[in-house]
C-alpha cells in the first residue's frame, strides 16, 4: 500500500484519489480552500441555487465508468441525469433561431434545414462525417490514452479538410475551425453555429484547429445532460464516493513545497510547516505552481509538451432570480450569438477589450434551483479575457458587461428586465480565487492539430512519483476530460509502465 498526496480537490483529483483508494492506497487529498470541488462552484441566495462553474455535462459514461470502477453504487443511484433536450436553441444576430434535439443527427439535419433553409442541413451533415472522421482518429489517444512519448503524431491535423478548387488560384484546405466554419459551411448562421462551439470551450475559432470539429459532434452524437440540484451535485457525488473509500481530505491546506528526496517526489510541505510524507504525489492544480513548489526543478522533460505561458480566456457569468414561473415551452440551453463574432474573438483572446458576446442561458426547469414554482433561476456565461489583460476589478467595467451579458439573454428571455428582482455578477477575479488559476483562466480541451499548440502536459513530469490530474493536464479542460485525467494518473501510479490506457 503506498501512500499518495493529492494537492487540490477539483473532480479531476478527486476522480483520481477515489480509483486510488479502491485499488488499496492511502489516500490524502490537501485543499487550500474549504470546500472540494474546484471550478465546480456553488452560489445560494434567497433560495435560488446557481452553478457558478459549468452547467452542462457531456460524456456522461467518463463518470459513469468512475463509480462502476470505485464501488457498487452506480453514478445515477446518487445523482440524477436529466438529457437536455433541445440540447441548444441557438439565436442569430438576424433574430433567426434553431433548436437542436439532443443526440438525434437526424433531428439536427431537419431543424437546420427548416430554419436555415434547403441544404443548410446537408451541408452541416457532410460536415459531421469529417467530423466523426477526426473522433474515430483522436478519441484514444486524446481521452482514453496517456500521453505517449511519441506524442508529436498528435502534431498532425486529423481532420479531413477537402480540398477546394479555386480558379486561377491553388487549392485551399481549411487549417483552423474559423476556416471551416467559412469555406466548408460558408460563413454565415451555420459558420457562427459552428463558431460559438469553439468560444463556449474557450476557443478561438480563428487559432483553433480544424480538429475542434470534434466538438460539436460530441454534443450531437453523446447528448448534453443536466444535473438534477445542479452540477454542483455531481462534485458532492465524487466526493462522498471519495471518503466512502477512506480518501482523507484536509481543507485549509495549502500546499508550499512538493518535498524531494533521492530524486524523486516524497511529499508534499503545508504553508504552516507540517510535512506529510508520501510515495506518489498527484497535482490536480495548475502546474505551473509547482514550479514554485520545485523551485529550481527541472519537471518537463525536454522535448515534452509544457504548460501554456501566460493566461488564456476566462468566462464572466451572470447569476438572474426573477419573479414569475418558468414557462413550460422555455429552453433548457439557448446560445445567443455574437453580432460581430470576430471582434468577441480579438478581445477574449488577444484584449484588452470588450466586444459584444455570445452569451449561453442556462434555465434548467429544476425545483431544487429555486425558492418555489413562482419564480425562476437563470444563468449567463460568456468566454472573456482573464483578469490581468482586463482589470476585472473595476467595478464600472463589471457593470457595463454585466448589462451586456443581460441585453444579450433579453433577446431570448424577452420579459427578462420585468421579472428581473436581483442578479450576481461573477468575474474571472472569483475563479481565480476559487481555482487559483492565473487571471481566472479557464482550460480547454485537448486538440490534435496545429502543431501540438493545443495540447497540455502528460500526467507524469520529469520527476519520478510526480503526477499531474486536471484541466490543466492531459487531456484538458471540460467535465468529460478532467474525469478521465483521473483515470490515466490512476492507471500510472497501480500499473506503471504496463498501463496503456483506460478501457
Amino acid at each position: 500500500m503506498a501512500r499518495i498526496a493529492v494537492i487540490g480537490a477539483g473532480v479531476g483529483a478527486m476522480a483520481a484519489a477515489a480509483r486510488l483508494a479502491v485499488a488499496g492506497h492511502r489516500v490524502t487529498v490537501y485543499e487550500r480552500s474549504s470546500t472540494y470541488g474546484g471550478a465546480l462552484g456553488r452560489f445560494e441566495r434567497d433560495g435560488f441555487v446557481f452553478d457558478t462553474g459549468p452547467g452542462l455535462l457531456r460524456l456522461p459514461a467518463v463518470y459513469r465508468d468512475l463509480f462502476v470502477k470505485t464501488g457498487k453504487e452506480p453514478l445515477e443511484s446518487v445523482v440524477e441525469l436529466a438529457p437536455v433536450d433541445p440540447a441548444a436553441r441557438h439565436l442569430f444576430a438576424d433574430g433567426t433561431a434553431v433548436s437542436l434535439p439532443n443526440a438525434s443527427r437526424a433531428g439536427v439535419l431537419s431543424a437546420l434545414d427548416d430554419a436555415l433553409g434547403e441544404g443548410a442541413g446537408e451541408r452541416w451533415g457532410a460536415f459531421l462525417i469529417r467530423a466523426r472522421e477526426a473522433w474515430d482518429r483522436t478519441r484514444r489517444p486524446l481521452l482514453e490514452e496517456p500521453l505517449w512519448p511519441n506524442w508529436e503524431v498528435l502534431a498532425r491535423e486529423p481532420y479531413p479538410a477537402p480540398r477546394q478548387r479555386r480558379l486561377l488560384r491553388a487549392p485551399r484546405q481549411a487549417a483552423t475551425l474559423g476556416e471551416v466554419a467559412a469555406w466548408e459551411l460558408g460563413g454565415g448562421r451555420l459558420g457562427a453555429l459552428l463558431e460559438g462551439y469553439a468560444l463556449e470551450h474557450g476557443l478561438d475559432p480563428g487559432t483553433a484547429p480544424a480538429a475542434a470539429a470534434v466538438l460539436p459532434y460530441m454534443e450531437q452524437t453523446f447528448g448534453s445532460w443536466y444535473v438534477r440540484g445542479g452540477m454542483r451535485e455531481l462534485a458532492r457525488a465524487v466526493h462522498e464516493r471519495c471518503l466512502a473509500r477512506k480518501v482523507a481530505f484536509v481543507f485549509g491546506a495549502e500546499v508550499r513545497r512538493v518535498v524531494e528526496k533521492d530524486g524523486r517526489a516524497a511529499g508534499v510541505e503545508l504553508a504552516d510547516g507540517t510535512v506529510s510524507e508520501a510515495d506518489h504525489v498527484v497535482c490536480g492544480a495548475d502546474p505551473r505552481g509547482l514550479e514554485r513548489m520545485l523551485p529550481g526543478r527541472e519537471l518537463w522533460a525536454s522535448g515534452k509538451v509544457r504548460p501554456a505561458a501566460g493566461a488564456r480566456p476566462s468566462r464572466f457569468t451572470v447569476l438572474l432570480a426573477l419573479r414569475g414561473a418558468r414557462p413550460a415551452d422555455a429552453c433548457h440551453h439557448t446560445v445567443v450569438h455574437s453580432p460581430d463574432a470576430s471582434a468577441e474573438a480579438r478581445a477574449a483572446f488577444t484584449g484588452p477589450g470588450l466586444a459584444p458576446p455570445t452569451v449561453t442561458v442556462l434555465r434548467p426547469d429544476d425545483p431544487a434551483v429555486r425558492p418555489d414554482d413562482g419564480h425562476e433561476a437563470l444563468t449567463l456565461t460568456a468566454t472573456v479575457a482573464p483578469h490581468g489583460p482586463v482589470d476585472w476589478t473595476d467595478a464600472t467595467l463589471v457593470r457595463r458587461y454585466t448589462d451586456e451579458l443581460i441585453a444579450a439573454a433579453a433577446r431570448a428571455v424577452p420579459d427578462l428586465r420585468e421579472r428581473l428582482l436581483w442578479h450576481e455578477s461573477r468575474t474571472p477575479v472569483h475563479l481565480a480565487q476559487a481555482t487559483g488559476t492565473e487571471g481566472g483562466s479557464v482550460p480547454a480541451p485537448s486538440l490534435a492539430g496545429a502543431g501540438a499548440a493545443f495540447l497540455h502536459p502528460s500526467n507524469t513530469t520529469a520527476l519520478p512519483g510526480l503526477h499531474l490530474a486536471g484541466g490543466w493536464a492531459h487531456p484538458g479542460g471540460g467535465l468529460a476530460h478532467t474525469g478521465m485525467s483521473g483515470a490515466l494518473v490512476a492507471g500510472l501510479i497501480v500499473e506503471g509502465d504496463d498501463f496503456r490506457g483506460s478501457q
